[in-house]
């Protein structure tokens, strides 16, 4: 069954349109309540509650409380606190879910909501569907004696830098770097610096100082272009740029060289197969680089492939029993670690795997050059795409066998296919991607 209202994570939209406007965010923390209420009828749940930086979270926040309280649920509020960090938190606390007011890495003009469920993991999609159904009923509000409560809490950061800090080498530390990190004026502002600060490095903060509507704007993981440029200009060892909800992570490195999710991902499992502790393999996307997964071949690695979205990584992950795995635009999943992706986490394995090989981050992605990527979006008309691609789409993957491959991924939103091809010689992946959009232009 289709989700309405959820999407790969969450609920979002541009605040004040629907479905991100107050009225609706009420009954969406009524119908979370109720269905939490549904399944734990021995005691009243608690929900744990954070949001990003914001103007919109102040608003969406006393909507879902009004909403978890009606419905007799607990709400904890921690005020800005990454998603992660909810995460684990929601675990820590031994609480029935979690909750995050965030539109991760989008303007501050659009935000969401997405929940975490017991144990700090995400919501299955059985779940989910049971809350849409639930907004679908009329929305009652307790009796006074069985309406939930509100508190703000305090030590929530706190809690949360230790636990980051813990997943670090307790042998090693980080005083002989220098650092400038990138927080995206968003949630980790308050986080990310006391983390690198008490592990010893030497800080340069930027993106630092959020306001309600610098969210994401020309800093953070989507535009690391003012990263690349505070590295050079203050002769840093590394960069670190985290996205809006601090889920996300980039690199950079002394030289201002970009480096993404596959890069990294490689990087933290080149150190574990080292060292004989990658347990299984790695999982990464359709829209993976093939040379990432080449390359990890060529460790003995094993690769697998989910669909776009972290969620379905993770189920990926769990469903092999693996721990490493993720996506080129920085979610970065080390399950032995956390449930969730974590940019902080992420860079801090990054920098132990450097640590451990003794090499630089250039010197570990020295094994691989990602393949040229040639993405053509063809509109059609509702016509039968997949058979009129059949014939290019084989032919391609003949051609292609063993130094490139295809993926041809419709669009969610909009009548658009997205035809993608890779190759390791360009002229290779654009010929291609270009026969095989022009097939399916000349049906539509």
């Amino acid at each position: 069954m289709s989700r309405k209202y959820f999407g790969t994570d969450g609920v979002r939209g541009e605040v004040g349109q629907f479905p991100i406007t107050p009225d609706f965010v009420l009954k969406l923390g009524h119908a979370a309540g109720r269905v939490l209420v549904d399944h734990d009828k021995d005691h009243r749940p608690t929900v744990l509650v954070g949001k990003d930086t914001r103007i919109s979270g102040y608003m969406l926040e006393a909507a879902l409380q009004a909403g978890f309280t009606a419905a007799g649920v607990n709400v904890l509020l921690t005020g800005p606190l990454p998603t992660p960090g909810i995460a684990y938190l929601t675990r820590a606390l031994r609480l029935e879910a979690g909750v995050v007011i965030s539109a991760s890495h989008n303007p501050y003009q659009d935000n969401g909501i997405k929940f975490f469920a017991e144990g700090g993991k995400k919501l299955d999609d059985s779940l989910e569907l049971e809350i849409e159904a639930m907004l679908e009923q009329p929305m009652t509000t307790n009796s006074s004696a069985e309406l939930g409560r509100a508190r703000r809490i305090s030590g929530a950061a706190e809690r949360y830098i230790e636990f980051c800090k813990s997943t670090f080498p307790g042998e090693r530390d980080l005083k002989q770097l220098k650092l400038v990190v990138d927080c995206a004026n968003g949630a980790t502002y308050h986080i990310a610096p006391k983390v690198f600060h008490e592990l010893g490095a030497e800080l340069v903060v930027i993106g630092g100082e959020p306001n309600g509507y610098n969210i994401n704007d020309k800093v953070g993981a989507t535009y690391p272009k003012t990263l690349q440029v505070a590295v050079l200009e203050h002769h840093a060892d590394y960069g670190i740029s985290l996205d809006g909800d601090g889920d996300r992570l980039i690199m950079v490195d002394k030289h201002g060289k970009v480096y993404d999710g596959d890069q990294l991902i490689y990087v933290i499992a080149k150190a574990r197969a080292a060292r004989g502790e990658l347990k299984g393999g790695v999982v990464g996307t359709v829209m993976t680089n093939m040379a990432m997964e080449l390359a990890l071949n060529k460790l003995g690695v094993a690769f697998g492939r989910a669909k776009v979205g972290d969620r379905y990584v993770l189920e990926m992950l769990h469903a092999k029993g693996w721990q490493v795995g993720g996506e080129a635009s920085g979610h970065i999943l080390c399950l032995d670690k956390h449930t969730t992706g974590d940019g902080i986490i992420s860079s801090l394995q990054v920098l132990a795997s450097l640590a451990e090989l003794g090499i630089s981050l250039e010197q570990a992605c020295s094994d691989w050059t990602p393949f040229p990527q040639t993405m053509i979006n063809v509109r059609h008309n509702g016509c039968d795409w997949k058979a009129a691609s059949a014939e290019a789409l084989a032919a391609a993957e003949a051609a292609l066998a063993g130094v490139g491959r295809v993926v041809l991924r419709p669009s969610g939103t909009e009548p658009v296919v997205r035809v993608m091809v890779e190759a390791s010689d360009r002229t290779l992946s654009e010929k291609w991607a270009r026969e095989i959009a022009a097939t399916i232009e000349r049906v539509a």
